[in-house]
C-alpha cells in the first residue's frame, strides 16, 4: 500500500511540475505584447483580467496595446465590433499567489476613444484614471464588474455608469456620470467627488459617495449593510425613507418632517430632488 502511495505522490508531483514549469509557462517571464487598431466600428473594449496587477492607460495612439511583464500570456482580440484583452495564467494556486505581485498589466487605449468600455476583474488589481479633472477619460458606457481584488477609478466623465460589486475593495474619484448605478453584494465601495443621477443598491457591504453637487434624483435601497451619503451643505432635496429595520437618519434641517419608527420624510431647500431611501436592513447615513 505504501509503494502504491509513493508511485501515486511521485506522479502528481511531476504533473505538477510539467503543468507549472511548461503547460503553465512557469519559467515564463518574458515580456509579452499585443495591439489591435481601434476603428470607427469600433464600440467596446472590453478588459477582462485576474490575478494581475493592471493599469489602463489613455495615450494618443489608435489601438489598444497589452504589455504582460510575468507570468502568463495576454491576448488581445476583435470580436466583431469588439476589442477584447484577457490574460491567461495557468498552473496551481500555490505557485502563482506568490507571484501576483510581479505579474503586471499594462494596457494603453486611445485617449480620443468615447464609446464603451468594460472591466471585469477576478482578482488582483486595476487602476484607470483619466489625465486631470480638466481632462478626464470621456466614455459613451462603463461598466465594472469586480469579483474580489482592488480597483481605482479617477478623473472619468461618462454617460451611463454601471458598477457592481461581488467582493473586494473600489476607490473612485472625480466622475462625473449622466446615470449612475451601484450593486454591491459586499466588500467596500468609495466614491469622491460625484456628480449625476444616482440609483444604489446593497444587500451586503458598505457604499461611501460624497457628491460635489445634488443635479438629479437619487434612489437608494439597502436590504443588509450600509450607504453613507455626503451631500452638499446647499443640496435642495426631498426625501422620502422607508423603513422595514435598521435606520435612516440625516444631519440636515428638514421642513414638513415626518418621522416614525417606519418613515422620515421632509424638505430641504427648495426640494427640487427627490431622495428615495428604502431600508429593509441596515443602516443609510444622510449628511
Amino acid at each position: 500500500m505504501k509503494k502504491v502511495m509513493m508511485i501515486f505522490l511521485l506522479i502528481t508531483g511531476a504533473y505538477i511540475a510539467w503543468n507549472y514549469f511548461f503547460n503553465g509557462d512557469g519559467m515564463n517571464f518574458a515580456r509579452a505584447e499585443h495591439s489591435v487598431k481601434v476603428t470607427d466600428k469600433t464600440e467596446k473594449i472590453l478588459i477582462d483580467v485576474s490575478s494581475v496587477q493592471t493599469k489602463i492607460v489613455p495615450e494618443d495612439i489608435q489601438d489598444v496595446r497589452a504589455e504582460l511583464k510575468g507570468k502568463g500570456t495576454v491576448n488581445v482580440t476583435r470580436h466583431g465590433h469588439e476589442i477584447k484583452v484577457t490574460v491567461k495564467r495557468k498552473g496551481f494556486f500555490w505557485f502563482n499567489s506568490f507571484e501576483m505581485d510581479k505579474t503586471t498589466l499594462t494596457v494603453y487605449i486611445p485617449e480620443d476613444y468615447e464609446k464603451n468600455m468594460e472591466i471585469e476583474l477576478g482578482s488582483g488589481e486595476v487602476v484607470f484614471k483619466g489625465h486631470s479633472t480638466d481632462n478626464p477619460v470621456k466614455l459613451k458606457e462603463l461598466a465594472i464588474d469586480v469579483g474580489s481584488g482592488s480597483m481605482v477609478l479617477e478623473n472619468l466623465d461618462v454617460e451611463a455608469l454601471e458598477h457592481k460589486s461581488s467582493s473586494g475593495e473600489v476607490e473612485i474619484n472625480s466622475i462625473a456620470a449622466g446615470t449612475g448605478s451601484f450593486e454591491v453584494s459586499s466588500g467596500s465601495v468609495h466614491v469622491k467627488n460625484y456628480s449625476g443621477k444616482l440609483e444604489a443598491d446593497v444587500s451586503s457591504g458598505e457604499l461611501e459617495i460624497q457628491m460635489d453637487s445634488l443635479t438629479d434624483d437619487i434612489n437608494l435601497n439597502v436590504s443588509s449593510g450600509d450607504i453613507d451619503l455626503d451631500l452638499p451643505d446647499d443640496a435642495d432635496f426631498k426625501l422620502n425613507g422607508k423603513i422595514s429595520s435598521g435606520n435612516i437618519s440625516t444631519d440636515f434641517p428638514l421642513e414638513n418632517k415626518e418621522e416614525s419608527d417606519n418613515r422620515l420624510r421632509g424638505e430641504h431647500g427648495s426640494g427640487k430632488y427627490e431622495i428615495n431611501a428604502d431600508v429593509s436592513s441596515g443602516d443609510i447615513e444622510i449628511f
